[in-house]
């Protein structure tokens, strides 16, 4: 028999701001056990979208970027949010080809996180693109400054040995990933 999942009650939402990218929402809840939260946050952010994109000579389609937030430009797998009207898989070959400029190949879904399921209510899709070819030239949005880096699977575990790469849900997927390659 399955046990029922228990779910905070909310007492009380509001908004304390609302952004395209960003709306933090604060909520006083009754956990399952009667305890009262009451100040309790949710950081509401459209679903994001990361892509392993390997070419076919086998070298991994990455992004230099600088993140403000920590203050550091660090090696990441290209990504973005997904568009109303979007699916996760359409959102992922639309951030590749406007990143990067890489486009087609053969896509399949890796994994579904959610990179911090206590504050955050969206989720991370990350996907697998082989034999990605260059089609065009990059189309970064406004807010963007990057550079696309062709690296092999060496530099890749190097990187992720060394503490290179540094965003917590790139680094699952690429370990995941490294982790059921057969040779």
């Amino acid at each position: 028999m399955e046990e029922k999942e228990a779910k905070a009650k909310i007492l009380d939402s509001r908004y304390l701001f609302k952004y395209p990218w960003l709306t933090v929402k604060e909520e006083k809840i009754e956990l399952p056990n009667r305890k009262i939260i009451p100040h309790y946050f949710v950081l509401e952010y459209p679903d994001w979208v990361n892509t392993i994109a390997i070419t076919k000579d086998k070298k991994f389609v990455m992004i230099k970027q600088y993140r403000h937030a920590i203050g550091l430009t660090n090696f990441e797998l290209c990504g973005g949010c997904v568009d109303k009207g979007e699916t996760p898989l359409q959102a992922a070959q639309r951030e590749l080809l406007e990143e990067t400029g890489y486009g087609k190949g053969i896509w399949r879904q890796n994994l579904r996180l959610s990179s911090n399921p206590s504050t955050n209510n969206n989720w991370v899709y990350n996907f697998i693109a082989e034999d990605v070819e260059l089609v065009s030239k990059p189309h970064l949005d406004e807010g963007e400054d990057l550079s696309a880096h062709l690296m092999t699977e060496a530099d890749i575990k190097n990187l992720l040995n060394d503490g290179k790469i540094i965003q917590s849900v790139h680094a699952c997927a690429l370990w995941k990933y490294l982790g059921q390659k057969k040779d």
